[in-house]
């Protein structure tokens, strides 16, 4: 049987997919047989991959990946539709005596590939375009007061003029899968499926910093804002949630930059609060390095 999961957690820009490579070369050395399994909710889209930083063709020649670029860019897709089929891929690998290497970037699909969670449904035809479609005819604050009459324990919670998360809410209640705070939910369970080894990949700012600078260019000159353009009159709402999708449509890379290194802190300090999760710092490191020290963890 393989040894327990490895999965790889860790701000965008930090190397996650060389740490991932590097552990599959030590791993063919003792005789395994390893596998990536992606845990991110934009890598999924098939046509973002230069966006999304999706492993390139070269990099899935040294080690299979998957859950990448197998979801059309004007499909939506959910945490719940993805847990299915992670749980499925590991579940696969394990069984094949395999060893699954998990690379994430996403806090809840990694939970949802990793545990057990409840997950809320994805609305069924029709009911978000419904709500969409009372939203732009009365305007958020007329749904706001609609979710703070029927659900006033979730309308606390949110903004008056957030309107996505007006719509979510309503879609749930109308589902009758919108709970109070203080119901029971397991959206943030840490009891692993299986044996796990959490590895958090940091970094120091400044050069994390540097990194996502020169990842967002390398992105623009491998053709990113070509697949934007591209995918731009089919995307789906959630596609279209790839940061930098909207930024490089309007040609502002320095927007882009900006909102990159936002989301790398708040995934930087998400990856802190994980239950388990071994924290190790890669500045400066090569990825070697840091894949002998995660496997010396999982002995």
């Amino acid at each position: 049987m393989p040894g327990p999961l490895l999965a790889l957690f860790g701000p965008t820009g930090v190397g996650k997919t060389a740490v991932a490579l590097a552990l599959a070369e030590i791993l063919r050395g003792r005789g395994e047989d390893p596998v990536a399994i992606s845990a991110d909710a934009l890598q999924v889209y098939e046509g973002l991959e230069v966006l999304t930083g999706a492993a390139a063709p070269a990099e899935r020649a040294r080690l299979e990946h998957r859950l990448v670029s197998f979801v059309p860019v004007s499909s939506t897709f959910s945490a719940g539709e993805f847990a299915a089929l992670a749980h499925q891929e590991i579940d696969a690998a394990l069984a094949a005596g395999r060893r699954p290497i998990l690379v994430g970037g996403t806090g809840l699909y990694l939970r949802a590939a990793l545990t057990d969670l409840d997950l809320r449904p994805p609305p069924p035809p029709g009911l978000r375009a419904r709500l969409r479609a009372e939203l732009a005819e009365q305007g958020p604050q007329a749904l706001y007061a609609r979710l703070a009459a029927t659900a006033p324990w979730a309308a606390e919670r949110i903004e008056v003029g957030d309107s996505s998360r007006i719509v979510r809410a309503l879609e749930l209640h109308e589902l009758g899968e919108l709970r109070p705070r203080d119901g029971p939910s397991q959206l943030w369970t840490s009891e692993m499926r299986v044996p796990t080894v959490l590895a958090g990949l940091t970094m120091e700012r400044s050069e994390l910093d540097r990194r996502i600078e020169s990842r967002v260019d390398g992105m623009l000159g491998s053709g990113a804002r070509r697949e934007v353009e591209r995918a731009a009159p089919v995307a789906s709402a959630t596609a279209r949630k790839a940061l930098g999708f909207e930024h490089l449509l309007a040609g502002d890379v320095d927007a882009m930059k900006r909102d990159t290194r936002r989301y790398a802190r708040r995934q930087l300090t998400w990856m802190r609060k994980l239950s388990g999760v071994r924290l190790i710092d890669v500045t400066g490191r090569p990825p070697q390095d840091v894949a002998r020290e995660i496997l010396a963890g999982a002995a």
